[in-house]
């Protein structure tokens, strides 16, 4: 009996369009407009969006509540990820997520300096007991912000299941989001598969010639193909008040009527999400930087976004046979995107044959690999890739090479650099580097034991030992040795490292530690009067940074204050 009435629920929610999530339970975060800069599942770096990303009118400070009753169960500070982040917890069953928050409400950011003050941290992660600090509808609990790997004034917001931590998109959630634009297509690919596969007299992949027609679908020239083959899309989602290229919510290919394969992003797992990479043609991604998303799987994919697969989503051709292709785009609102397709099952002679790229060293995905390059030794756990391929190894006198950023890595890997030709007491100074596109050295975080620097990492590419040796620059931003600042809500100072980066800083006023706020964007020391009472008029600053290799720089200075 159970099972007939979830049944007949799930089948109710599918025939009248109604989302199993409720509707009415939750208000906005903010007391604006919802305009979108990110929607939920985005494809991102490495990871699928976990939430939206709501504009904040340019401006940082608009306050930010709480969308429901409940309590804080989370805070956390750091100088990158989400900067100044609040969890709560609510009473359904669900928590809401806050990010790159300017500050808290004055009760929660009280709690928090606190505890900051008794670690001597400016990154921090509480999580208070439960009922300790709970919260109202509509609470103000902080203002919005521009803190950690934000690049613009923006709220972060996500909607959690409170138990297993799964993020669901907020849109299920009833939010009403002004939308009548449809998904944009930017181009589509055809992907011969099998050994024997091609399409359009190539082996390889091609990119499809499509035109919009009078009703707004787009039609692609027919293809002539043989064997397995596959299709993918580089595609986005506008919504009405705003010109930002967002994620679609979902993509269903249909062969000839029938759904091959069909995903959305109602819901996914952190554990899963770096399996982006296989969703994406990663090869494609690394050379120009456009994500086109396959309709089909590949072997390594354990993602859970699909409702229906049909072997993969992989078209077995036949010769002589006609099918008929329509590849969907649409967004949460009913706007859909349409691509057709025809393929005519035709094998003819190739035109445009690829093999294969074979290198001295063949990996394979699901057993540990060990490479000797002389300068250093590369170490691939099993099943840092997702596929088995020939690996493009190299190195010189001063660098080795690790193939491209043409294939994702899964896991962290090793690199291992001998160091016995440099003497003992310059060590501390040099270090692992990835050398960027322009061949300058961006630090690896290095372990260092007897005669060899390790690093674990997830990057392919160039690597080499640099050295540091010059220590960090602090200068005053807003005032001036012996300077009355009485008035001033905040000092600051400008950190900078030339090199490793900076590792660490502290302050103390009077030998009293202080907390100072680091913004790594703006490279910016900040410390709010409002903080501590000063006992004293004349008031000794002290701030010591640190980079990544230990070279240090002391920073005193005189400042009054009544």
């Amino acid at each position: 009996m159970k099972l007939k009435i979830a049944f007949f629920l799930l089948f109710g929610f599918l025939v009248h369009g109604q989302s199993p999530y409720p509707q009415d339970a939750f208000e906005s975060p903010l007391d604006i407009p919802l305009i979108l800069a990110g929607t939920f599942g985005e494809l991102r770096s490495n990871h699928f969006h976990s939430g939206l990303d709501i504009k904040t009118q340019s401006r940082e400070g608009l306050s930010v509540k709480s969308i429901g009753p409940g309590t804080v169960t989370r805070i956390k500070i750091s100088h990158w990820g989400y900067g100044k982040v609040i969890y709560i917890a609510h009473p359904n069953g669900y928590t809401s997520v806050y990010a790159h928050l300017q500050k808290f409400a004055p009760k929660i950011e009280e709690y928090i300096k606190k505890k900051q003050y008794e670690k001597q941290t400016y990154e921090i992660e509480l999580f208070p007991d439960y009922g300790e600090l709970t919260v109202d509808k509509g609470e103000l609990i902080a203002y919005g912000g521009n803190t950690g790997g934000s690049s613009g004034p923006h709220l972060h917001f996500e909607i959690r299941n409170s138990l297993n931590e799964k993020p669901i998109n907020p849109l299920l959630f009833g939010y009403s989001i002004r939308d009548a634009t449809d998904p944009t297509l930017v181009g589509a690919y055809a992907y011969p598969l099998s050994e024997d596969a091609q399409v359009n007299r190539a082996n390889t992949k091609i990119q499809l010639n499509i035109k919009r027609q009078a009703d707004g679908t787009f039609v692609a020239d027919t293809l002539n193909a043989a064997g397995t083959i596959g299709f993918g899309i580089d595609t986005y989602d506008r919504q009405d008040m705003a010109a930002n290229k967002n994620g679609p919510y979902a993509i269903t290919q249909k062969v000839n009527g029938e759904v091959y394969s069909d995903l959305d992003f109602d819901s996914f797992s952190f554990a899963e999400t770096r399996y982006l990479n296989t969703l994406i043609d990663y090869e494609h991604f690394g050379k120009t930087y456009q994500r086109v998303q396959r309709c089909f799987k590949v072997p390594g994919n354990n993602l859970s976004i699909y409702n229906t697969l049909k072997n993969d989503g992989k078209l077995e051709i036949a010769e002589g046979e006609t099918y008929d292709v329509d590849l969907q785009i649409k967004d949460l609102a009913g706007n859909t995107t349409v691509l057709k397709v025809p393929v005519k099952g035709k094998r003819m002679p190739l035109e445009i044959k690829e093999s294969p790229k074979k290198t001295d060293y063949y990996l394979v995905a699901q057993k540990p690999n060990n490479y000797d390059l002389g300068i250093a030794r590369v170490y691939f756990p099993a099943n840092t890739f997702y596929n088995d391929f020939y690996i493009d190894l190299s190195s010189d006198e001063k660098t080795v090479t690790i193939h491209q950023n043409t294939v994702p890595a899964h896991r962290n890997f090793t690199i291992s650099f001998d160091v016995s030709h440099i003497p003992m007491e310059e060590r501390k100074q040099w270090f692992i580097a990835r050398l960027d596109s322009r061949l300058r050295p961006d630090y690896s975080n290095t372990y260092k034991r007897n005669n060899t620097f390790t690093t674990r990492t997830r990057q392919l590419g160039t690597y080499t030992l640099a050295k540091d040796t010059i220590a960090p620059k602090v200068r005053t931003k807003n005032f001036k040795p012996k300077q009355w600042l009485t008035n001033y809500r905040y000092l600051s100072l400008l950190i900078s490292d030339d090199l490793s980066g900076i590792d660490s800083y502290s302050a103390t006023n009077n030998g009293e530690w202080i907390l100072m706020e680091y913004e790594p964007k703006t490279n910016t020391l900040t410390y709010n009067f409002d903080d501590k009472i000063l006992d004293k008029t004349e008031c000794e600053l002290e701030v010591v940074v640190k980079d990544n290799v230990g070279n240090t720089t002391t920073f005193k200075s005189t400042f009054f204050r009544k």
